[in-house]
């Protein structure tokens, strides 16, 4: 208990130092436009965000509540990552045809109706809302980030200013978390398991009301239709081969995160045998999610430090292989709770840079016309790895090694597009990722 609670406070600390580090050199603009851009587009994202993470830590809870078997929540789960991985590829040629801000708006609408599922105690009812949920996934993960970095091209702002963008979103998605989870937890425990789902719901609405009021709609390729979408976000992956790497990564890196997910409960809780019993003790799972959280938000620091003298597509490698091996652990020393949890709290770290190095290659490379549905593409293996491993029941350290290969893939694919890159190579140009346009001042 006690490595549990100090490390939080650890962390806080850390995480101040390094947010010190990189405060006076945020490279952001002194334009009043760009600063009410991305105020604009943060609140709206961390609204949808924080809609997402109320409702993740009673799901299970809820199910369990109306009677639900093991079978049926896995079921449940399944169907809602099925959906994704069916139905995302189509949602994204959505937003590139018809609108990102509509798909945005949608996204409020699909996840708002999974929230009044949530009201029902019926198996048939739920499995709608999952799916429903699914498709509202793919829109989250996919089309704010597509509106994005159209606008921010649009409006005429620097490239070099939308890495701030992406680090300060994932800087506050983990403090949005943290935030959910207490709320979460708070309202649950004096209204029950379905209160959460109720406070998603409102703020589903906000998000739909304020894309609607303040957003500008904007398009990839809107001339042509789906299967023109479609077959255009297949060309550009066979034609370009960093947009292939991107892809692998984006599925083989969040495959094992949603992975990790699923296992770092079970990895972390001692088991202690009573006669002939195995008995689970309890562990704090609200410090340790916080800690998670706050080690993500530790990783968005460090990657804006990185960035000033490298390229996301030269140190992500490191980073890649840093998060395979903090994995090997639990497989190694599948006693020592001690170091199980210190390898998480690094893998988390390595979240935490992933996101804003992602969404900075892919504003890069992955083209405009097609942009959200190369995205949702690249969702499918992504949920199909999820799907399999649930249905598969592995033991908890053969998980862990598909995790390893995973991750060590990632490495070798950020290498094959670092080599694919050559001007990333050269040390002069890797000084100026982020260095000031002319008539900007650091604030």
């Amino acid at each position: 208990m006690v490595i549990f609670v100090s490390s939080f406070f650890v962390l806080i600390a850390i995480c101040g130092v390094f947010y010190y580090l990189t405060l006076d050199k945020q490279h952001s603009s002194s334009d009043p436009g760009f600063i009410a851009f991305q105020r604009t587009y943060l609140v709206v994202y961390l609204l949808a965000q924080g809609a997402d993470w109320l409702q993740g830590p009673h799901v299970y809870a809820l199910y369990s509540s109306y009677g639900m078997t093991s079978l049926q929540i896995s079921q449940l789960f399944v169907a809602g990552f099925g959906s994704s991985m069916i139905f995302g590829t189509v949602i994204g040629s959505f937003a590139d045809k018809l609108g990102r801000k509509a798909n945005c708006i949608l996204y409020g609408i699909l996840y708002g109706l999974d929230c009044l599922t949530k009201h029902v105690p019926s198996f048939w009812v739920l499995m709608i809302g999952r799916l429903l949920g699914g498709i509202a996934t793919s829109i989250l993960f996919s089309a704010f980030e597509s509106w994005l970095v159209c606008e921010h091209s649009k409006r005429g702002f620097s490239k070099d200013l939308l890495s701030v963008v992406f680090s300060h979103a994932v800087l506050g998605n983990s403090v949005i978390a943290i935030l959910a989870g207490l709320v979460a937890q708070g309202v649950a425990s004096q209204f029950g398991f379905v209160a959460p789902f109720t406070l998603s719901l409102i703020l589903l609405i906000l998000v739909s009301g304020l894309v609607y009021l303040l957003w500008t709609e904007n398009y990839g390729d809107s001339s042509g239709n789906f299967y023109k979408s479609f077959l255009s976000g297949i060309s550009a992956i066979k034609n370009d081969s960093k947009i292939l790497c991107l892809g692998l990564i984006q599925s083989f890196f969040e495959g094992s995160m949603y992975t990790f997910v699923l296992e770092w409960t079970p990895a972390l809780t001692p088991v202690e045998k009573l006669g002939t019993k195995d008995v689970k003790q309890t562990i704090p799972h609200g410090w340790i999610f916080a800690s998670y959280m706050v080690s993500i938000m530790l990783g968005s620091s460090i990657f804006k430090y990185l960035c000033r003298t490298n390229s996301p597509e030269s140190f992500m490698r490191v980073v890649f292989a840093v998060a395979a091996m903090s994995l090997t652990v639990p497989i190694i020393s599948p006693k020592s709770q001690t170091s199980i949890f210190i390898a998480f709290l690094v893998f988390e770290v390595c979240v935490g840079i992933f996101w804003p190095a992602l969404g900075t290659m892919r504003s890069k490379y992955v083209p405009e016309e097609s942009r959200a549905t190369i995205m949702n593409m690249f969702r499918i293996p992504l949920n199909f790895i999820v799907i399999l491993i649930l249905l598969q029941d592995l033991p908890m350290a053969v998980t862990f090694k598909c995790c390893v290969i995973f991750l060590f893939s990632c490495s070798a694919f950020q290498h094959w597009m670092y080599k694919a890159c050559p001007q990333t190579n050269n040390s002069s140009t890797r000084q100026q990722v982020l260095v000031l346009p002319e008539g900007t001042e650091e604030v």
